[in-house]
């Protein structure tokens, strides 16, 4: 073969080969993907700055969660990584969203159900209240609405609420929660939806309403806030919060059982 011939072909090969793997990986990961769909289970995850995340995300903890996806921004479904709440249409900078209980709930939730698929709908806020997500608001329409384009290719297994830092002094906490309840669930269309409310840290008024919801709405639960650490007044450090997020998922495998 004439050299000045071999050397293109060569080349050209090499270039091929270089372009191709990213090509086959997008195309193992587009597999992978249209295997998830088959039985994937939607989680709705809102609240406040624990919600959003605000404890540090150690080194491997920003790797892709597997069988874990995420809705973007584009109402698209992604392989699901840290920070959770970056596509949340309502958040606060992407540099203060860190680790939030959904990384250890996925994590833990996929070890009961084997062969299914994890899909997360993550819109939470810093610093929003309760008061804050009453139907007609920004942020109960944007959960209303990205819920409802993620259950376009999945089911809707349940809702995650960590929220109440916001009204540490409020006595009416449990009427609030309760109503948002029925407003999610009419305007989702799931009347019986399982909804969990995380206990936030150190405020007996309001945790002691949280612990209520199960006595007031059927299908919810409460998740204890006992024994988890924070690291300033209200959020929890990385042990507690992947604590917590396998505390969700306890929760959430006892009401999916009833």
């Amino acid at each position: 073969m004439n050299i000045n011939f071999r050397f293109p072909l060569i080349l050209g090969l090499t270039l091929f080969l270089g372009l191709g793997s990213p090509l086959l990986a997008e195309n193992e990961d587009s597999i992978a993907y249209q295997g998830a769909k088959k039985d994937l289970h939607i989680y709705l995850l809102i609240g406040q700055s624990n919600m959003a995340g605000r404890a540090k995300v150690a080194k491997g903890e920003d790797a892709v969660l597997q069988n874990t996806f995420l809705l973007n921004d584009q109402d698209q479904w992604e392989p699901a990584k840290n920070p959770l709440n970056r596509y949340s249409t309502i958040r606060k900078g992407l540099g203060m969203q860190k680790l939030n209980p959904g990384y250890s709930f996925s994590k833990t939730m996929l070890k009961k159900m084997k062969g299914s698929s994890i899909g997360l709908v993550v819109n939470a806020k810093g610093g929003s209240n309760i008061n804050d997500w009453v139907p007609g608001s920004k942020f109960f329409q944007e959960a209303i609405k990205r819920t409802k384009a993620a259950m376009k290719s999945g089911s809707l297994k349940g809702i995650l609420w960590h929220q109440g830092e916001s009204n540490a002094k409020d006595e009416k906490y449990l009427d609030k929660l309760s109503a948002l309840v029925k407003n999610l669930r009419r305007d989702l269309g799931e009347p019986s939806l399982p909804f969990i409310a995380g206990q936030v840290n150190n405020v007996p008024l309001v945790n002691e309403q949280i612990a209520k919801l199960p006595s007031v709405i059927q299908h919810t639960s409460f998740v204890k806030s006992d024994g988890l650490q924070a690291m300033d007044r209200w959020h929890f450090d990385a042990k507690s919060m992947k604590m917590l997020g396998e505390r969700y998922a306890k929760e959430m495998l006892r009401l999916l059982k009833k």
